[in-house]
């Protein structure tokens, strides 16, 4: 008797212990060969002005640390008798990730393929999140694109469920969109003046539109090589009257009209030479309407100004600060911060722009 009677005093204290709300402090600092030199582009040693630093990287549980007012607590006592009683417990890593974005809320979102889930880093909450349930009794199997959706709803592309998951803000489930419709959906955008959603249809070749009650409205796009022609269409990035589509295996962004329908602009090229393209992946803009791609088939990430010119490459193979192993997804924040998701490297990868804002009209 005694002896159950204390265990289940130490369940008690433990259950306790994992209850109590934990003062976390989120941080984006993880990889120690950066804390004596900040990594810059073009290199601080260079005759050009840096224009980009390393800002660090998202992995999913290490990057949220106790602060230091936690330590020497009771409730940290409780946490180090149960790692001793039972073994430390596995940090939630990221395996493969897709692509993400940054909510109004600051909370960012990514999906993973390799956990079949969406990761929610929560800055000023402190805390990580991880969500695998797609609709009610339905898991997610490839989540691939996240957007922030009508009434701050979010929308999730699954390619392997052939739908758009949408979720309310803490992540429950609700109706999708385009079950049914939907072959192999890996793009998403949302226009929230016109309450258009756009969805990549990678095998059909189309961009599909939807308006804010899931209603199929039309299609831009169809298989070939010509202007407003799409091949294998993936990544979607909207700014303004301006929807940025990777077409995959033309090799090149197509810029669209979201009033027209009509393209209004290509980025790229096939070739072997930097700041061409063999297989982009994801697209996305910055304030002053910098362009970035994900050049995956190189490792690449490709900068351009807004009339499609190239300005320079980040990257490269490898695993350091920097370097990237396929990446897929790139988005950006209001901060200018530019997210990379390095698929094979489990990470996400973070660069600051050191630019401003811009006034400059979209169209």
């Amino acid at each position: 008797m005694t002896r159950w009677l204390a265990y289940l005093l130490l369940a008690c204290l433990l259950g306790a212990c994992a209850s109590a709300p934990q003062n976390m402090r989120f941080q984006l600092e993880l990889d120690p060969r950066l804390e004596t030199k900040r990594l810059t582009w073009p290199p601080e040693n260079s005759d050009e002005v840096p224009r980009y630093f390393y800002a660090g990287e998202l992995i999913g549980e290490p990057n949220f640390a106790k602060r230091e007012t936690d330590t020497g607590t009771f409730a940290s006592f409780l946490s180090s008798v149960a790692s001793f009683l039972f073994g430390e417990a596995k940090p939630l890593l990221m395996a493969r990730p897709q692509s993400g974005m940054v909510a109004p809320d600051g909370r960012i979102f990514v999906t993973d393929l390799g956990r079949s889930g969406v990761f929610v880093f929560d800055e000023l909450n402190g805390k990580l999140s991880f969500w695998e349930r797609a609709e009610s009794y339905t898991d997610f199997i490839s989540p691939v694109a996240i957007v922030v959706g009508p009434n701050g709803n979010l929308l999730v592309a699954d390619a392997e469920l052939g739908l758009v998951a949408r979720l309310s803000a803490d992540g429950t489930p609700m109706e999708p969109i385009g079950k049914g419709q939907l072959k192999r959906p890996t793009g998403l955008a949302y226009d929230a003046t016109a309450k258009r959603i756009y969805v990549t249809d990678t095998p059909e070749h189309t961009i599909k539109i939807f308006d804010d009650q899931g209603q199929f409205i039309n299609s831009i796009g169809s298989l070939g090589e010509g202007a407003s022609e799409l091949n294998y269409p993936t990544y979607l990035s909207l700014r303004g009257t301006r929807l940025y589509a990777t077409d995959t295996l033309n090799a090149r962004i197509q810029i669209f009209s979201t009033r027209s329908g009509k393209t209004v602009g290509q980025i790229g090229k096939r070739g072997p030479y930097i700041g061409d393209m063999v297989r982009p992946k994801g697209v996305a803009t910055d304030s002053e309407h910098n362009i970035y791609v994900v050049e995956s088939n190189h490792d690449f990430l490709l900068i351009y100004n807004q009339l499609g010119e190239f300005l320079m490459a980040i990257g490269g193979n490898g695993e350091g600060p920097g370097n990237f192993h396929l990446p897929a997804g790139v988005w950006t924040d209001t901060r200018n911060r530019i997210y990379v998701a390095d698929t094979l490297n489990s990470r996400v990868s973070v660069f600051q722009f050191l630019g401003g804002d811009s006034e400059n009209p979209n169209e």
